[in-house]
């Protein structure tokens, strides 16, 4: 069963800057499999160690989140489209910070102060 694995942009430079790649598999996990064998620098940015699933990879099949279903031994059919998305997660640049006039928490808190207490 042929299935499309959506590999993400942050991803891609581990895997030959490909979008994507199709491999026949009958679960999931098989098609994860494939898919750091052979791009073998993936494996580290989606497995732990003792070969799970990073908690912060999210894997969908047809827009279904894989952890509602049966996670990694979710059966796949010829045509599905397995998604993987990754958390992205970050600080503040300075541009962002409490203290720069321009930064979104300033201007909340402005907008907050002008329009009274009945939005607080």
């Amino acid at each position: 069963m042929a299935v499309k694995v959506m590999i993400p942009t942050p991803l891609r430079v581990y895997a030959g800057k490909r979008d994507s790649a199709e491999f026949t598999a009958a679960t999931v996990g098989e098609a994860l499999g494939h898919l750091t064998t052979q791009f073998g620098d993936l494996r580290k940015h989606l497995f732990t160690e003792d070969g799970k699933l990073r908690s912060f990879v999210n894997v969908y099949v047809n827009d279904e989140d894989i952890r509602y279903l049966a996670k990694e031994n979710t059966p796949t059919k010829d045509g599905d489209t397995i998604s993987i998305v990754p958390s992205i997660a970050g600080g503040s640049s300075p541009a962002f910070c409490c203290c720069c006039p321009r930064s979104p928490y300033v201007l909340r808190q402005a907008v907050l102060h002008r329009a009274g207490p009945r939005f607080i």
